[in-house]
């Protein structure tokens, strides 16, 4: 019952971390301690946790496998979308209007709390405003232009702005689209950057983070949680490992797809290449099912993710695997050289939403953020640290969603995945 060492298949010599010079060490666990909350995972959902409970009072012991922001959190595109990952008005169709505005103020209150968090704590990771959103086909520009009317009517926002394709050079530079949509309450920033800082704010508030320190078992009440050198015995105890949960618990492990991602950084480019590219300074995506993302660093390089796997292992050459999805959208950066690609492994639900929820009354998990998780897994320790203080009404709500097992279990999900995504492949296409 322990996550498998994944650290020789996915060491990350990435952009994020060739441009966050210092970082902190954290010692491995030896000997026995004791916590009030035990967290498994030193992502943004485990760091959130931490630091949310220890502002309440709480003892905190983090317990991190590899280092601080090893996987997603410190791999990602840095995107801080609005809402949840599924669209909003199949949510309302699904769960009814009144659940579905409460997902809605819930996701807006997740980027505010990313931004308040690292504007209170001067975290400095790059933050800046602003996503846009495009149609790669002319018949999804409706669906984008409705979505205007439909956020404003139903739900009082009134920060998006519809974009048509004679304006399209207001946006990007690029033929490759035929409208978009400007969200102007979403956020972007530096992802590492971000996570470390989370990681020393929470360390100021009294957690204490251990790495190299892989979790073996757990067991009893109140929780023995052992590793190679040591344990913790603590009354509550916290799941963050998201697409890294592997067999620690196979209660969970079957509601999730872990999901290999991958991005690539340009060399540094001039303020006017980079201004035409993306005009507003934003972060950007598609409509694709396999989406393109991308945005520009704090330096003028453009942050470029495309494709994915569904195995253990990433491409042998990801700097060319992702570089083609590039030079469809961006064809003039045909010979701009490709200096950095790296790839990280995600958690997807079947339907998109997150799975939240309890086992044996004080076993927490917090997963399958399905490509939104800065804001989601940032507000999940939120409302995880409420739920543990006897507040419990709005992580039950998450804990609620109808989010089911894949068919066939873990054994059967990865070749029903890929024959999922070879159909939307061709959807994408056509």
């Amino acid at each position: 019952m322990s996550i498998k060492p994944l650290a020789k298949y996915f060491f990350m010599d990435s952009y994020y971390t060739a441009s966050t010079p210092t970082r902190p060490g954290f010692e491995a666990l030896k000997g026995s301690i004791n916590a009030d909350v035990c967290i498994v995972g030193a992502g943004y959902t485990g760091l959130s946790s931490a630091l949310h409970l220890a502002k309440r009072g709480y003892r905190v012991v983090v317990l991190e496998a590899e280092t601080v922001a090893f996987g997603a959190s410190g791999r990602n595109g840095g995107h801080v979308g609005t809402g949840q990952r599924m669209e909003q008005q199949d949510i309302e169709r699904k769960l009814g209007h009144e659940t579905a505005h409460c997902l809605w103020n819930m996701g807006l209150e997740a980027v505010d709390t990313v931004r308040n968090l690292i504007l209170e704590n001067a975290i400095d990771c790059d933050l800046k405003y602003g996503d846009v959103s495009f149609a790669h086909k002319l018949r999804y520009c409706e669906d984008l232009e409705a979505d205007v009317a439909f956020f404003n009517n139903r739900y009082n926002f009134n920060d998006l702005e519809y974009i048509p394709r004679n304006r399209i050079n207001e946006v990007i530079e690029s033929d490759a689209y035929y409208g978009a949509l400007w969200n102007k309450a979403a956020l972007h920033l530096h992802p590492l950057k971000y996570a470390l800082g989370l990681a020393k704010v929470a360390m100021d508030a009294g957690v204490t983070i251990y790495e190299n320190s892989r979790v073996q078992s757990y067991s009893g009440t109140p929780v023995i949680i052992k590793t190679d050198q040591g344990q913790v015995t603590a009354n509550e105890l916290i799941l963050a490992c998201n697409g890294y949960i592997e067999d620690l618990e196979p209660k969970i492990n079957g509601y999730i797809m872990p999901i290999n991602n991958f991005v690539i950084a340009t060399e540094p480019l001039s303020p006017e290449v980079a201004g035409s590219l993306v005009p507003k300074d934003t972060s950007m995506a598609d409509s694709r099912f396999v989406i393109n993302y991308w945005k520009l660093s704090a330096d003028n390089r453009l942050i470029f993710g495309g494709g994915e796997n569904y195995r253990l292992g990433f491409p042998g050459d990801i700097k060319s695997f992702v570089q083609k999805y590039m030079l469809a959208v961006y064809p003039q950066l045909t010979n701009t050289q490709i200096e950095y690609g790296w790839g990280g492994t995600l958690a997807i639900t079947l339907n998109r939403l997150p799975h939240f929820g309890r086992i044996n009354g004080n076993i927490w998990h917090l997963q399958g953020y399905s490509g939104h998780g800065v804001p989601t897994a940032t507000f999940a320790g939120k409302l995880v640290a409420e739920a543990i203080s006897g507040k419990h009404e709005r992580f039950d709500i998450m804990a609620n969603l109808p989010t089911g097992k894949f068919p066939g279990g873990t054994l059967l999900r990865w070749p029903g995945m890929v024959a999922g995504m070879l159909y939307y492949a061709m959807r994408d296409r056509f």
